[in-house]
């Protein structure tokens, strides 16, 4: 039985930001003028123009909120103040998003079977799921599941959920919803770590309708073909996301693109065996841009030709690295484009360092 992805909706934030502005202001509290320097070459250097988020004291004109003072300076608000922001935020966000997924299907909202969340920037109960539910008007009896805390490839296993839930039900439609505020997380830089990671997390949304019903012809679906995981032999303490008093922390180091770039081409054999398809068959690659260095590193690692990787790459430049959703702005850039029967294989990576990876025909 053929399961499909039947739609890509996205959303962001209104708030959006230059990254030239946002690297100005949070490097401006650096008291160390070398790693003042460093954090503007990173800032400069990113592949990022523009990024989204639910921090609206950011700019000037604005300040004196949750996270800037009236002088422009950088606070450190607690957890709990900025899952409170998120929980505010996120319930209408993720019911955005989903209520356009469900619009752009045209099927109606008693059809869903299933509702799968994905989020690491936040907790709250009654979740995501539940609201998704009431404010859409699906049935009570609707199925409902959440991804927490696994980072930037926590789609793909809802993709996983999604498609053995529309295996064992051929009538099973599954709204699968990633929303990921990353920017709630902002801390002063203290080392070139925490400026990393500063420098290319914002704040967006996606929503996704899976169902093993054959797509309309005007439609832009993908057909899941196989979807793996996989963990590079080394990497644990390299990239990794625990609570702390003062919001998440997350490490992202600079050896991250080195081990992805070194371990990239293994990672993919496992999938393109098991589906029979050459790595110089496959016509789009949709990689989970994490970063520039991540990019080079993996169309390096993977041999591809120069331009293999725009799509993921005009991601990074419009919106930075959202976690988990962003897979799903790439594989939305690569539908408008894809030819009927193209092929396309999705990568992202989290914590671990963990490898997730899915191969796809346009359908």
């Amino acid at each position: 039985m053929s399961v499909y992805l039947h739609t890509i909706a996205t959303v962001l934030p209104d708030a959006a930001y230059p990254q030239s502005m946002v690297g100005e202001v949070l490097s401006a509290g650096l008291e160390d003028r070398k790693l003042a320097r460093l954090s503007g070459r990173i800032y400069n250097n990113s592949g990022i123009e523009k990024r989204h988020s639910v921090i609206r004291d950011m700019q000037e004109q604005v300040q004196g909120g949750l996270f800037f003072d009236a002088d422009g300076s950088f606070k450190v608000p607690t957890t709990k103040e900025r899952n409170d922001l998120y929980t505010e935020e996120a319930k209408k966000l993720f019911v955005c998003a989903a209520r356009k997924a469900l619009a752009d299907s045209k099927l109606e909202a008693q059809t869903v079977t299933h509702v799968i969340t994905v989020s690491c920037t936040g907790f709250f109960a009654p979740g995501p799921d539940y609201f998704i539910v009431k404010e859409l008007g699906l049935t009570p009896s609707t199925g409902r599941y959440h991804i927490g805390f696994m980072g930037c490839y926590a789609a793909f296993p809802a993709l996983k959920m999604a498609k053995a839930f529309c295996e064992a039900d051929p009538d099973a439609v599954v709204l699968v919803v990633s929303l990921e505020l990353c920017t709630l997380h902002l801390r002063p830089p203290s080392d070139i770590d925490s400026i990393i990671a500063n420098s290319v997390f914002a704040d967006g949304g996606a929503a996704a309708i899976i169902s093993s019903k054959e797509p309309s012809a005007e439609g832009q679906s993908l057909r899941l073909e196989g979807l793996s995981t996989t963990l590079t032999p080394d990497g644990e303490a390299d990239m990794a996301w625990t609570i702390g008093n003062e919001g998440f922390n997350m490490v992202l180091s600079t050896y991250v693109p080195q081990i992805l770039g070194a371990n990239i081409a293994t990672a993919v054999e496992p999938l393109l065996s098991e589906t029979s398809i050459e790595k110089e068959a496959v016509d789009h690659w949709a990689v989970h841009p994490g970063g520039r260095a991540i990019l080079d590193k993996v169309e390096t690692g993977l041999g591809l030709c120069e331009g293999k990787l725009d799509s993921s790459r005009n991601v990074l430049r419009d919106c930075g690295n959202m976690s988990s959703a962003t897979v799903f702005f790439v594989l939305k850039d690569i539908l408008e484009k894809a030819a009927k029967d193209d092929t396309v294989y999705a990568l992202a990576f989290g914590p671990g360092l963990t490898v997730e990876s899915g191969l796809f025909t346009r359908v």
